[in-house]
């Protein structure tokens, strides 16, 4: 086939030459904030909460106000490649079908696989999943949500029948008591965060318990914080429900009304001594504060259990969820305003990956292959005789498949394996040998492009036209609100065209992102009667048959959306009536279990793995916004400071963590809130901007037998002060930025944008300690050597580089700590000023000072950029409360989520001042 335009074809939104907002959807986390645009041409010049949407009602985290911050086409992917050579969409969608076909008549459908990511609109979910099991037959469709949420979908569906979450977020601001476990929401959700504290500052009577290994900024709201041991939360939440047995506390009227499995599972929890010692004991937890929460928990009726990736990323996640549930159910603490247990997801559109099967387990709008007729119904409904019998491969059986042969062909879209996996340099192995990887992408440095054979240019947010399901079951509007750069197209339309290769041209007739949710929307209503007992709870069939005009209005709205609720719903089961076979929930026995991951002499400590504040998954897209960086700009290893004395190790020495498939590199940072015997890394940096600082390669693939979730929480690791024979920061600009990579003799590097340059963070391999650094920068860098110091008794030297009166790179080698302030330095960079610099900047530029100007420190406020020593500068001149420090300095006073690191600096500030 030849260039041809493809099906589908959204005409570009007229956008001309007017400011005006339009209203769309943030695309990081679960919270799913509403968020208001301003256009200004072609280009979107800034950002806001949109104060009508429910999620966050005009908040912002840090991320979604720099969003405006990460867009335009450097660094985008723009046309696309097939075997490393650049070609038209007519000939990169020939070879997508062509290829697909001939493995597929060799080998059959099953060696053919699909990876996908919440990072997909539920359009494209819904095209992919019915692409892949409905007409290409294969079973294996499985998606990055497998990796934080399938232990919390399967104690769901095991429980309540069904993947339906309970609680909508009011139930947060209306709860008694809010028990956070496994979730540092202050960080991962901030803005839930910010509307919980809001609540428990209208509410003295509120009561927030934090339960996490780590002592996070979650905890600077919580009234009772339990530092559990690691993979100890089915002991602690079974030891709760034996409390509550024992003092009489357990609801056995809703029991009997509503529920089964009471009596088999309270057997499986007396199996194990459940006194408060024994548990406090295995649980590394005191016995009182135990006892405390326990009473908590029992004696209220209005009861969230906000829980995460700390509960599901087990190799025993789903149990670890199911003894949550478990004790809800035993309380009657759900279907009630302000009461449930309530899973938060990670991904902007997780829970929509999952209304049209997107995991390999699921059909389609919540169908299984073992629900009744399920098969047929859906086979009926696309009009395909292909369709798998029984469920496909997982996340990681997946890939094994792909390692042992049985899979030759897997399509991968919007999301990074090779650096988001366990195991993850295996992963970069056996797909490199796999004989064929199509990638859909829209970022040039996303490290799975190393070993694409097919690679796609798709588009994203603000580009991106459909919908997202967030958290609560709320379905809201991502809108394109700007035109596709170069040649990206939409990851259905893409789909859609190469379906139409393959000859599926009628069931892929698609001309509008509406047209695929009026399906989808169809097809969760079909055969779906709670009248009859044969329903699903998952039905938007009231949203079926939307034209163009009142899609792109749709506002947002929690399902379920039929005849009997037309204006949603806030939350699920207060009749007491479940979608399983008598109509009632499930208590199911729960025997804990230790982590898989087995700790030893040469990996001593428990690794646990995570966000950091500003960043999101593997960075393709937050480390654009310079600002996003500041906060923590390189990889590092969290310690507690005995385990650190014990591996000779300072804080801010480079380290290296070894784990199950290979080393991680990065700064010691110190903290008495990790426990003794752990480490915390986190999950985001990749290739592109450090070597060896993928979090994934320390993790085994280690899995829950019924989820299929990887164990990220529970590594095994050992550490060591990582040798080097220097340190030195290198800061380019210009064209120089995108030519050179001085990672030559390095031990250890990170890549760090900046607004107007790019910083290098570099150490030397022990061999290279007496470097030339003179004939280096001859040899490396442009022009004359502008200026230089050295001081060769201490190792140290300063070079700066200038054409024609304007700064290139500047050059410090020595520790990081000796750094100047960065932010006055990359303004020297700047291109917007034309003035050669005269001599006496060129002075302070070589100082790294600028005359007069104080260095603030490291940033704590990335919303208006204050650093730590400016901090505790106006802590010590007397401003000595978060409000305070707001007024003097503005921090702490957008988003809110530097505040607990405000709080922080002001209890060691005022510890060591006289009041």
């Amino acid at each position: 086939m030849t260039d041809a335009p493809h099906t589908g074809t959204i005409p570009s939104r007229d956008i001309g030459d007017a400011r005006r907002p339009g209203s769309t959807t943030c695309p990081y986390c679960g919270v799913g904030c509403g968020v208001r645009v301003t256009l200004d041409g072609d280009t979107i010049s800034a950002v806001a909460g949109e104060e009508r949407h429910p999620a966050n009602q005009g908040r912002l985290c840090v991320k979604g106000s720099a969003l405006h911050e990460t867009l335009g086409q450097s660094g985008r992917l723009l046309e696309p490649r097939v075997d490393g050579h650049t070609v038209g969409w007519g000939t990169a969608l020939d070879q997508v079908a062509s290829r697909l076909r001939a493995i597929q008549n060799a080998h059959g459908p099953a060696s053919v696989a699909g990876y996908l990511s919440g990072q997909l609109l539920t359009e494209d979910y819904y095209v992919a999943n019915k692409l892949f099991k409905g007409f290409l037959g294969t079973p294996h469709l499985d998606t990055n949500s497998r990796l934080c949420m399938a232990s919390a979908v399967a104690a769901y569906k095991r429980s309540f029948g069904a993947d339906a979450v309970p609680c909508c977020y009011e139930d947060l601001e209306q709860a008694e008591l809010v028990v956070l476990a496994g979730s540092n929401l202050a960080w991962n959700h901030p803005v839930l965060y910010q509307r919980l504290k809001a609540a428990k500052a209208r509410n003295p009577l509120m009561r927030v318990v934090v339960i996490d290994p780590r002592v996070t900024d979650s905890c600077d709201i919580a009234d009772l914080y339990l530092g559990i041991a690691p993979g100890s939360d089915a002991r602690l939440f079974n030891g709760l429900l034996a409390f509550m047995q024992r003092t009489h506390r357990v609801d056995h009227t809703y029991l009997a009304r509503h529920t089964e499995g009471f009596e088999e599972t309270l057997d499986a929890v007396f199996e194990d001594d459940t006194t408060l010692e024994a548990i406090a004991a295995e649980c590394d937890l005191d016995t009182e504060r135990l006892e405390t929460f326990y009473y908590w928990f029992a004696t209220h009726l209005h009861v969230v259990t906000l829980y995460s990736q700390g509960i599901n990323q087990s190799s025993s996640g789903t149990d670890k969820c199911q003894a949550i549930i478990n004790c809800h159910l035993a309380g009657g603490k759900l279907g009630l305003p302000g009461a449930g247990p309530f899973s938060i997801t990670g991904q902007p559109n997780a829970m929509g990956g999952r209304e049209v099967g997107g995991l390999a387990n699921q059909l389609a709008a919540h169908m299984d292959y073992h629900t009744p007729g399920a098969i047929e119904r859906v086979s009926a409904f696309w009009q395909s005789d292909a369709l798998p019998t029984a469920p496909g491969y997982k996340a990681i059986e997946l890939f094994d498949a792909i390692e042992r042969g049985e899979i030759l062909a897997v399509w991968i879209m919007a999301t990074n394996p090779v650096v988001s996996l366990p195991d993850a340099a295996r992963i970069k192995r056996l797909l490199a040998e796999c004989p064929l990887v199509i990638v859909s992408e829209c970022m040039a440095n996303a490290e799975i492009l190393d070993v694409a054979d097919i690679v796609l240019p798709a588009t994203g947010w603000s580009e991106k036209d459909g919908t997202v399901t967030n958290s609560e079951r709320c379905i809201s509007r991502q809108r394109g609100l700007l035109p596709a750069p170069g040649e990206a197209r939409h990851d259905w339309q893409i789909m859609t065209d190469v379906a139409c290769r393959l000859g599926f041209a009628e069931a892929f007739d698609y001309a509008h992102p509406a047209e695929i949710f009026d399906e989808h929307a169809r097809l969760s209503g079909l055969d779906n009667d709670r009248a009859h007992g044969d329903w699903r709870v998952f039905d938007i069939s009231g949203l079926g048959g939307l034209d163009r005009e009142a899609y792109d209005a749709l506002a947002p709205i929690r399902w379920p959306v039929n005849a009997a609720h037309p204006e949603g719903t806030d939350r699920l089961f207060a009749d007491g009536r479940f979608p399983t076979a008598s109509g009632r929930a499930r208590l199911l026995p729960v025997r804990p279990q230790a982590p898989q991951q087995a700790l030893s002499a040469s990996r001593p400590l428990r690794l646990n793995t995570g966000r950091v504040r500003d960043q999101w998954h593997t960075m393709t897209r937050t480390a654009r916004s310079a600002r996003l960086m500041n906060h923590r700009a390189e990889p590092f290893v969290e310690l507690h400071p005995e385990d650190a004395a014990v591996a000779g190790i300072q804080e801010g020495r480079l380290v290296a963590l070894t784990g199950a498939g290979g080393q991680y590199l990065g700064r010691a940072r110190l903290k008495r809130g990790q426990r003794r015997g752990e480490a915390f890394v986190p999950m985001h940096w990749n290739n592109a901007f450090s070597g060896r600082a993928r979090a994934n390669v320390l993790i085994a693939p280690i899995v829950d037998a019924i989820s299929g979730q990887p164990e990220s929480k529970h590594g095994a690791v050992g550490v060591q002060p990582l040798p080097h024979g220097w340190e030195a920061t290198l800061i380019v600009a210009g064209a120089l930025a995108e030519s050179i990579t001085p990672t030559e003799g390095c031990a250890y590097w990170s890549r760090i944008p900046m607004e107007h340059a790019l910083r290098w963070q570099l150490a030397g391999q022990p061999e290279t300690r007496a470097r030339d650094w003179m004939a280096w920068i001859k040899r490396t860098l442009p022009g004359p050597i502008s200026q230089w110091s050295t001081d060769d008794a201490r190792g140290r030297l300063r070079a700066s580089g200038l054409i024609e009166g304007r700064l290139q790179w500047w050059l410090m080698v020595g520790p990081p700590a000796e750094l100047p302030s960065l932010n006055w330095l990359d303004a020297c960079f700047s291109p917007t000023d034309d003035v050669p610099l005269d001599a006496a900047t060129r002075r302070r530029i070589l100082a790294g000072a600028a005359s007069g100007a104080v260095d603030e420190g490291p940033v704590v406020c990335s919303c208006h950029q204050v650093g730590q020593y400016a901090i505790q500068a106006a802590i010590r001149d007397g401003h000595r409360s978060v409000e305070a420090l707001g007024a003097k300095l503005a921090c702490g006073t957008q988003c809110g989520s530097c505040q607990p690191e405000l709080k922080a600096l002001l209890e060691e500030v005022c510890d060591h001042v006289e009041l």
